[in-house]
């Protein structure tokens, strides 16, 4: 079990998730009796439910750990991941998601959809995971189907589709186009269809039933035999660990899935890429595959593509890792709010303790285990109290350590508000390593992405690869108060490595040095944490909780009554001012209100002049991470000031940024403090940085200008060169501009196409005018899998993308071939365009300014055409006058 099978049969993963007190596991339950697996039921409140293994589960009727079942089903094989409920285990559910084929959502009929639910569907939606609805506790009082359904389709999606209603195929269809055209010429919507929808995510299957009284599950059962699609799985090797635990003899275990080719007993696991540093590398051999089911497993010689199973044997793996093609997961989008001083109540020594809470941290990286040397405290991070309940518990059992937990204090991130060059160098003797990094501002929430755009000759591809590891390998303080930083995009620009004397470390030291030394000259920005709460009471009490949310800084939703004399209100607000706030609920309400929260996201701080002050952190006292260089002359190594490190670096860094220094606005600013020269002066709208992130899509990041041959200053102008003579080319990204532009915006609204052959109609006129050469380009619109084309349109070429493919990711690339022999604009409204577009040369034309330009060359067209009118009204006059004349002559 556990992988492809034979015949027709199907293998899926699939994991259950839900909001606290949903039934979730008592529908595992449910589900495993029906299939066979369980010769009874087992139920939550007598603790012998087949899940849930550990007895802190059964005492507490809750799940904290994600279980594995395996199901033998009519149609196949079926892998049951059942994940925790409770939202400060909610980072455990988050983990199992790269796994799944699909997911099963457990929605309580009696609840309804609540905060956690829409949190869980978010995350659903992020990695992409098809979804199954069940809509659990039918049997109870106050559970209306259509009131439910109707919440579904409001609070989640419009596509939510209960199969039992008559007009289903119709709402089906309605989710896809071409799915439709074939409902209406057939009256039927295939059950193919209906798979693929449900795998596209354009269609999300309701089922109704109580998982207690065993009804409603069949049908459900047979929904998933019917509408899940299991993967095809590549030749070539690759897995997803997506959990680290230990069995009872503490063997480590590695849970994952294999996602292609076979995984053999005895077989050498690494995470070495091709052209890696071994520095960071690891193998090691799979001891043991254990295929778990509950409590039990059994083990097997091989994994085919699809299982999901234990190894023994590795010590090096973490959550997220990716083995084989597979890469490294980027990292969680739930993490913890709140950190904790461990202490250590019992005597045992601070790194005793240490090493042992290592284990825990290995197997919940969202812990964030810190040391502080100079006061020998542990600090960890958790999302709330049933965690760190079940964590001191956990520590007292399996290490026999007793521990206690000091008050929460806010876990503060930081960022930066604009571009920013950090510049690290290492060289003591006999190493040398040097590293020039952008740092920019990303969208909230986005958290830390690395790339390069450092050419190959300039610095090899190993020395790249192992710089980006040195980013993501830890995390890098900031310097308000030494949180840690995220919302950004750190890009290598340019490095150098010595032949003979650098080593992998030095890599380290100069990519460190480097973040830092771009911190201290960023304007940096502290967020704090936020949560999104739903707040229950009656609805006598509503005025006060508003009150205190309004004092709190936080923003409310107008209240909901359900009709009972209970008010909901939900909204956001900071964690620092909700903290204790459930207790203070409880007490003014006497017991009949309810505070929910959950993390939501990172926001600027309010209060972030005090919370600095108190932080009493000072970056250029934290030994431990530099910001200074290291640089060496006669024979030793001194170090540089990292104020100073931009001027005695031995590269340049190959991308002016506008300086923030006040200059007259009457006056001209020289030339040579311009971040560009040439055609670019003309675009008022220029930036020197851009950053879009596309998911799937695989953009190559901008290439700076090489370094040049001859030294030249720092900051200097980096001058554009003269472009050959020739005609000139406009390339427009169309759907950008049509919809920044009010008339075409209108008419797509009811029809796409007549847009697109608006726009063009009027880049032909253009062009006649012009005598320009006109490139259309559309992000790829058409069918899946579409290849992309170029058509000619009158005298324009129309090109479409291919699939994934935008638009400016094509301009980019025409605009590097065409820039090198002919001058280049672009018209896109689509903020900033990327630098190494613009470095080639191109202008940039904003939308306004294009429509702009297209009204004036209309008005242009416009005037000739009445001087031409002129001119033949005043020809035809006169040879009318002519003609009547020789009349006149020839009757006399």
């Amino acid at each position: 079990m556990g992988g492809q099978t034979a015949g027709n049969e199907k293998h899926i993963c699939t994991g259950l998730f839900a909001h606290v007190d949903a039934g979730k596991t008592t529908l595992s339950e449910a589900m495993l009796y029906q299939s066979g697996a369980l010769r009874r039921l087992g139920r939550v409140d007598h603790q012998d439910a087949f899940l849930d293994t550990d007895h802190m589960e059964r005492e507490r009727g809750i799940t904290i750990f994600s279980k594995q079942a395996e199901l033998s089903l009519p149609w196949g094989t079926m892998t049951l991941l059942d994940t925790p409920g409770h939202v400060d285990f909610s980072t455990e559910a988050e983990r199992t998601l790269r796994v799944l084929d699909c997911a099963i959502l457990v929605i309580s009929g009696t609840d309804g959809v609540q905060a956690h639910t829409r949190t869980l569907w978010r995350l659903l939606e992020r990695y992409g995971v098809p979804v199954f609805i069940f809509v659990n506790k039918m049997d109870l009082a106050g559970a209306k189907r259509g009131a439910l359904l109707a919440d579904l389709k409001r609070s989640l999606d419009d596509a939510c589709v209960d199969l039992t209603t008559p007009h289903w195929a119709e709402e089906a269809a309605v989710c896809d186009e071409a799915v439709l055209e074939r409902y209406l010429e057939t009256g039927e919507v295939s059950d193919r269809d209906v798979a693929a929808l449900v795998a596209e995510r354009k269609l999300f299957l309701c089922f109704f039933g109580s998982a207690l009284k065993v009804e409603g599950v069949d049908a459900f059962l047979e929904g998933l035999s019917r509408f899940a699609s299991a993967p095809r799985y590549p030749e070539e090797f690759g897995a997803r660990v997506f959990k680290i635990a230990r069995d009872p003899q503490g063997n480590r275990l590695t849970y994952l899935k294999v996602t292609g080719g076979t995984l053999r007993v005895k077989d050498l696991l690494t995470n070495q890429r091709p052209d890696d540093s071994e520095e960071c590398s690891w193998t090691e051999k799979a001891d043991q595959l254990r295929v778990y089911s509950g409590a039990k497993f059994h083990t097997v010689e091989e994994a085919p593509a699809g299982t999901v199973c234990a190894v023994t044997g590795l010590s090096h793996t973490r959550p997220g890792d990716g083995l084989g093609f597979e890469a490294d997961w980027e990292g969680p989008v739930l993490e913890p709010v709140l950190t904790y001083q461990v202490g250590l109540t019992d005597g045992t020594d601070p790194y005793t303790a240490l090493g042992r809470l290592r284990q825990l941290e290995e197997e919940d990286p969202q812990l964030h285990l810190l040391w502080n040397e100079g006061t020998r405290e542990i600090h960890m991070q958790l999302m709330g109290e049933i965690q760190l309940e079940i964590l001191q518990r956990l520590i007292q059992e399996r290490f026999g350590m007793e521990v206690a937990f000091g008050s929460g204090t806010i876990c503060y991130r930081e960022t930066i508000a604009a571009p920013v060059i950090g510049i690290g160098h290492f060289e003591p003797l006999r190493h040398y390593a040097e590293v020039h990094l952008l740092l920019e501002p990303g969208e909230r929430g986005s958290g830390l992405h690395f790339a390069s755009a450092c050419p190959t000759d300039v610095l090899d591809l190993n020395w790249q690869r192992l710089v980006l590891t040195h980013l993501a390998e830890r995390e890098h303080p900031g310097v308000l108060t030494g949180s840690p930083i995220t919302d950004m995009k750190i890009t290598l620009l340019t490095g150098r490595a010595h032949d003979k004397h650098t080593e992998g470390g030095d890599f380290r030291q100069a990519t460190y040095r480097a973040v830092r030394q771009g911190l201290m000259q960023a304007e940096s920005v502290l967020l704090e944490p936020w949560y999104e709460f739903r707040l229950e009471l009656p609805a006598e009490q509503v005025g006060r909780a508003m009150s205190d949310l309004q004092r709190m800084n936080g923003e409310t939703a107008p209240p909901e009554l359900d009709g009972g004399g209970t008010a909901v209100l939900t909204g956001v607000a900071p964690v620092g001012a909700m903290q204790g706030y459930a207790r203070e609920v409880a007490a003014y309400t006497r017991g009949q209100g309810r505070l929910l929260c959950q993390p939501g996201g990172y926001r600027p701080c309010a209060g972030a002049e005090e919370v600095i002050a108190a932080a009493g952190y000072d970056p250029e006292r934290d030994v431990e991470n530099p910001a200074d260089s290291v640089f060496c002359a006669h024979g030793g190594g001194y170090s540089v000031p990292w104020d100073q490190v931009r001027a005695a670096a031995h590269l340049e860094s190959g991308l002016a940024l506008d300086t923030p220094e006040e200059e007259d606005p009457e006056e001209p600013a020289p030339r040579e403090r311009r971040s560009y020269a040439g055609t670019l002066e003309q675009d008022e709208e220029l930036r020197a940085i851009f950053e879009r992130t596309y998911g799937p899509v695989k953009r190559r990041a901008f290439v700076p200008p090489r370094e040049p041959k001859r030294p030249v200053a720092e900051g200097a102008a980096r001058t554009i060169r003269e472009q050959a003579s020739g005609p000139e080319y406009l390339l427009v990204d169309g759907y950008n501009i049509i919809f920044a532009w009010d008339e075409l915006k209108a008419i797509a609204r009811e029809n796409l196409d007549a847009a697109r052959k608006a726009l063009c109609d009027l880049l032909c006129n253009y062009q006649g005018f012009q005598k320009c050469e006109v490139i259309a380009v559309f992000d790829a619109y058409k069918v899946k899998g579409g290849q992309g084309s170029v058509e000619k349109y009158h005298n324009i070429h129309v090109v479409y993308t291919k699939e994934a493919e935008t638009a400016d990711a094509y301009i980019e690339r025409a605009t590097y071939e065409i820039g090198r022999k002919h001058r280049v604009k672009v018209a896109t409204s689509d903020g900033p365009e990327q630098l190494i577009i613009l470095g080639h040369g191109a202008l940039r034309l904003s939308a306004s300014a294009f429509r702009q330009e297209m009204e004036h060359v209309q008005g242009q067209i416009a005037g000739v055409l009445e001087s031409n009118n002129r001119r033949l009204k005043s020809g035809a006059l006169r040879a009318a006058l002519e003609k009547a004349r020789r009349e006149e002559e020839s009757k006399c």
